[in-house]
C-alpha cells in the first residue's frame, strides 16, 4: 500500500527495524527466512555470508524493488510498503557493486541524484570522495565525457564517481554492496578511504565482501541459506561462528599472499 500523502514521509534519523522478513523468488526456496534486524540511526552494520545467502535480496526489499511475503520492514518506526516510492528511496543512497555510469560528461552523472547541484556542490563532493583530482586532470575537468558505462575510467575512478554522487545527495541511510574486492591495492586504499568519510553520520547497511570492512562495523550478521545464523562484533564471531571464521582465515591467507608476491 502506498502512502496517501507522498510528502507525509521525511526520514529524519534512518533508524531500521526488520522483524521475521521472508521472501523467495517465484516458486524457487526462501531467500530470506524470518530474518529480524534492528539498526540504530547512524550505526553500520555489515551482511557477510556465501553467494545466494540473502544479502543482496535485503537490500532490494530495503529499496522496494520487491515487497516481503512475511514481516515488515521499518524506517523511523514507519511501514515502509506504507511510504511512497519516491520519498522511500530518497531516503537512501545506494553504492552498487556494478557502478551505474550513463554516456554524458562526469558533471552529468553526479546530477543524477540532484538535478540543480552547483558546481561548488559537485567539486565538494568529488574531494570528499578522493576524486576532485583525477576528475581535474581530465580535459575538461567536470564537463568531460566519460563514454558508455563509463568506459574510459578505471574501476577504482567508476566506483569514486558512484561514492561522489552519494555525497552530493547526502541521504540519511546508504546501502552499500561493497566492490572493492576486484580492484587493485591502490585502488581500493582510495576507495576505502572515500567509503570511510561517507559513512560518517549516517545508518548504513554494508555487503561486505572483504570482511576487513565488516570488521569496522557497529554490528555484523552471518546469513547463510536465507537466515542469520550468527550476529556480533568481529571479535565475537570470530570465538562464536565456524563459517566468519573460515571467511576470515581465508582472507587473511589471501592477503599474506598477495602482500609476499608484491615484495
Amino acid at each position: 500500500v502506498e502512502a496517501e500523502d507522498p510528502a507525509a514521509f521525511t526520514c529524519e534519523h534512518g533508524g531500521i527495524s526488520l522483524k521475521d522478513v521472508g521472501f523467495r523468488y517465484g516458486d524457487g526456496p526462501r531467500a530470506l527466512d524470518g530474518v529480524s534486524i534492528d539498526i540504530e540511526p547512524g550505526s553500520m552494520i555489515a551482511l557477510v555470508g556465501p553467494s545466494g545467502s540473502g544479502k543482496s535480496t535485503l537490500l532490494s526489499l530495503l529499496l522496494r524493488f520487491y515487497d516481503p511475503e512475511a514481516g515488515t520492514m521499518e524506517i523511523d518506526g514507519r511501514e515502509i510498503r506504507g511510504v511512497s516510492l519516491e520519498d522511500l528511496r530518497r531516503s537512501m543512497g545506494l553504492v552498487p557493486q556494478e557502478v551505474f555510469l550513463f554516456s554524458g560528461t562526469v558533471a552529468d552523472n553526479l546530477r543524477l541524484g540532484r538535478p540543480k547541484a552547483t558546481v561548488a556542490e559537485l567539486n565538494a563532493a568529488l574531494d570528499a570522495a578522493g576524486a576532485l583530482g583525477f576528475v581535474q586532470k581530465m580535459e575538461k575537468g567536470i564537463e568531460t565525457e566519460i563514454g558508455e558505462r563509463g568506459v574510459r575510467l578505471s574501476g577504482g575512478q567508476r566506483q569514486r564517481l558512484a561514492i561522489a554522487r552519494a555525497f552530493l545527495e547526502d541521504p540519511p541511510i546508504l546501502l552499500l554492496d561493497e566492490a572493492t574486492s576486484s580492484l587493485d591495492p591502490d585502488s581500493e586504499a582510495l576507495v576505502q578511504g572515500a567509503l570511510h568519510r561517507l559513512f560518517e553520520g549516517r545508518t548504513t547497511v554494508v555487503i561486505a565482501h572483504r570482511l576487513a570492512t565488516a570488521r569496522r562495523a557497529d554490528q555484523i550478521y552471518v546469513l547463510d541459506g536465507g537466515k542469520i545464523t550468527a550476529s556480533g562484533t568481529h571479535a565475537t564471531l570470530i570465538e562464536s561462528s565456524d563459517l566468519y571464521r573460515r571467511y576470515w582465515t581465508l582472507q587473511s591467507l589471501e592477503l599474506e599472499e598477495r602482500e609476499a608476491s608484491a615484495d
